[in-house]
């Protein structure tokens, strides 16, 4: 009538998979609109005015994104364990990737820093004119947006590499394997930011809809534990 430890695992670590992958989602939708609503696209003194006069918006966007990464992290790890059986190398590989992504990205969100340290900075700064702090202030939101895009990169090699372990797998199905390694494909355009730029949004529509799908099997039917349980038993790396 009860389950061993052993039976539930399985079903508990790719339910928590599900679920940090979905507060990922969540969480990194306000940094979205609050970059939309507060950067202007090429001009510098109105995103200058924007950020100081919306800085606590601003600042609160970082936080969400770094909170975004932390659930991303936990999402991979629990990622790591269920898929496991399959290839430990390899899965541990797909980690190791997501992981480089998402150091990335936290170290990018110090760029998010320098616009107010341009704008708002001591006496010293003086010597510059307000449109060349404006546009040093641009010009580092430019660089964490680049920075942003090595990461994509580094999440699009670890969405190849866990598509491949699920196709591989016998307990989660072949159909999702093949739509994150399409995602993976979509993020990796991203090595070229004039490519990705000419293909948004629709390269990264694949991955909106890899993840989303592995994210909602993962909450919602997890794994089937008995072959998970087989294909730890006899598959080796």
């Amino acid at each position: 009538m009860t389950q061993t430890t052993t039976d539930i695992s399985p079903l508990f670590k790719a339910r928590m998979g599900g679920a940090c992958w979905l507060m990922c989602f969540l969480t990194s939708i306000f940094p979205l609109i609050v970059s939309g609503r507060l950067v202007v696209p090429r001009e510098a003194a109105a995103t200058a005015n924007n950020l100081l006069a919306h800085e606590a918006l601003f600042r609160s966007g970082t936080a969400a994104l770094l909170i975004s990464t932390a659930f991303y992290v936990a999402a991979t790890l629990f990622v790591y364990e269920v898929l496991k059986p399959v290839n430990r190398s390899l899965s541990l590989l797909a980690a190791f990737f997501s992981l480089v992504g998402c150091a990335v990205g936290a170290l990018s969100c110090l760029f998010d820093f320098v616009p107010f340290v341009l704008l708002k900075g001591p006496s010293y700064l003086s010597v510059f004119t307000v449109e060349q702090l404006q546009a040093l202030s641009y010009m580092f939101l430019g660089v964490r947006a680049r920075a942003n895009d090595i990461g994509l990169v580094f999440f699009g090699l670890h969405c190849l590499g866990i598509g491949y372990l699920i196709f591989r797998s016998t307990f989660l199905p072949r159909l999702i394997g093949g739509l994150m390694m399409f995602a993976g494909i979509g993020w990796l355009t991203f090595l070229s930011p004039p490519l990705a730029q000419s293909l948004a949004p629709f390269n990264m529509m694949p991955g909106a809809i890899g993840e989303l799908s592995l994210t909602l099997w993962l909450l919602v039917k997890g794994v089937n534990v008995q072959r998970w349980k087989e294909q730890a038993s006899y598959l080796t790396d």
